[in-house]
């Protein structure tokens, strides 16, 4: 089956053909570097996530490019209410973004680049599009005009032609109702306070917009395969990335547009106000685990609204659990012979692929993985699975983790008083000493290790 997205652009499924073969180049929006980022902003960061993951899973080379916002009107906004420097604030919760993704197993994209570090790019962006006529100068910037652009409003379907002919938008961030002319380079005034560059356009800093344009052009090319990010980004940002994108080029900028929906918390907007926001590092401190935060955040189909909930939660952190028990009982699987499994196993990966295959369809990719878990699982447990069968059980449940990401693949090392204490245990098991088993595993549990008597073996797991 060819893979196929669903292409925002053009509102239909589509099978992906890549730019250069074999080849796979992203833009994903990255985090505006203000505040924590909160776990709505981390589904969308794990919606690329897996999309890197797929594609390289189907032997794409992927590039990706993730940028960091860090001038923009709310870090200039924040940084002055918090009295720090504008440098020292930014770079602080990049620092913590970073260290959020490390914790989530997000992979890292090949490059990061940040606004700050690009004005070059984006001012000489903004001169080509004033020398071909679709920016001019006022008094507070440098706008461009999207009435010059008439592919205007095509990814967001957007009827621009009863709107008032010279209005001005210059906030980074606003509402369908006021497409207007938007802010390219925004001169310098007060507010400010030392944020600007002395430069050919004049003294100021960019809009948000420019700078996606400029960094995706520099390491991408003038075209690429594919854009990502929230649906909440379609407008105006990723309008607006097109419009100056394409005039300035005159080529198309992305292929394929892919958004992922809204996270609602109980049901209900996310917001400080009903105090049902949740920084991914609150979901932490409450004693949650960040790969359940993971699955929770991955299970949905990226283009369904994700309803967030504490039991949902609780949910995620028993499949995770569930996996890593059957890989543990896979691993103590010592038997010569059993049922073969290659029928299973060839389902299981024909079903996954197409599931994923299909625009990413993550739930049933699940439930595919889950109902070969549990054949696997009845097989062990009725001593019918050979250990070079559950090598190869292994072998495909750690080929469907590269895209889900949500299991530890390295060893748990045991102490060396753990192993003399399973192996003492087991002894008593062999002479029948069963009240010597007992106090065993109790002392074992105490000290956080559960052990399992199977017909494979006994197997241990950390609680």
């Amino acid at each position: 089956m060819a893979l196929k997205f669903y292409n925002d652009l053009t509102r239909k499924k589509q099978e992906f053909s890549e730019i250069a073969k074999g080849e796979a180049k992203i833009y994903s929006c990255g985090p505006t570097v203000y505040n924590f980022a909160h776990i709505g902003n981390f589904r969308a960061n794990l919606f690329s996530d897996i999309l890197r993951r797929y594609l390289k899973y189907r032997g794409y080379k992927v590039t990706q490019i993730m940028n960091i916002t860090d001038v923009d009107d709310k870090t200039i906004r924040d940084s002055r209410k918090q009295g720090i420097p504008f440098k020292e604030f930014t770079e602080k919760y990049t620092k913590y973004f970073f260290e959020d993704i490390e914790k989530l197993n997000i992979e890292k994209a090949e490059f990061y680049p940040k606004a700050t570090d690009n004005i070059k790019e984006i001012v000489s962006m903004v001169k080509k599009l004033m020398e071909k006529g679709y920016a001019y100068k006022s008094e507070d910037g440098i706008y461009f005009n999207i009435r010059k652009f008439k592919d205007y409003g095509k990814l967001s379907h957007l009827d621009i032609s009863s709107l008032k002919s010279g209005a001005r938008v210059c906030n980074d961030e606003y509402d369908k109702e006021n497409a207007q002319d938007f802010a390219l380079w925004k001169f310098w005034d007060e507010h400010d306070g030392d944020v600007f560059w002395e430069t050919e356009i004049g003294k100021g800093r960019p809009g948000w917009h420019i700078e996606c344009s400029a960094m995706s052009q520099k390491y991408l090319g003038e075209t690429f395969d594919i854009h990502t990010g929230g649906v909440d980004l379609i407008f105006p940002h990723h309008e607006n990335e097109i419009a100056q994108s394409e005039a300035c080029t005159g080529k198309k900028f992305a292929n394929y547009w892919l958004h992922n929906e809204h996270l609602l918390v109980e049901n209900k907007k996310m917001s400080k106000s009903l105090g049902n926001f949740y920084t991914f590092r609150d979901i932490l401190e409450k004693g949650h685990s960040p790969m359940a935060v993971r699955y929770l955040l991955i299970a949905t189909h990226y283009r369904q609204k994700l309803n967030f909930t504490f039991e949902g939660l609780k949910a995620a952190d028993s499949a995770v659990k569930r996996l890593e028990q059957l890989m543990s009982k896979l691993n103590a699987v010592k038997s010569d012979s059993g049922n073969d499994i290659s029928r299973d196993i060839e389902k299981a990966r024909s079903g996954f692929e197409k599931a994923m295959d299909d625009d990413l369809n993550m739930p049933a990719a699940l439930s595919e993985i889950f109902e070969f878990a549990r054949k696997i699982n009845s097989a062990i447990n009725d001593g019918m699975l050979s250990k070079a069968d559950a090598e190869k059980a292994i072998k495909l449940i750690n080929s469907f983790d590269t895209v889900l990401g949500v299991m530890k693949h390295e060893e748990e090392e045991l102490s060396q008083e753990i192993k003399e204490l399973i192996e003492k245990r087991e002894e008593a098991r062999k002479n029948k000493d069963w009240a010597e088993s007992d106090r065993i595993r109790d002392l074992l549990k105490e000290k956080g290790i559960i052990v399992k008597d199977t017909k494979q073996g006994v197997i241990w797991q950390k609680e």
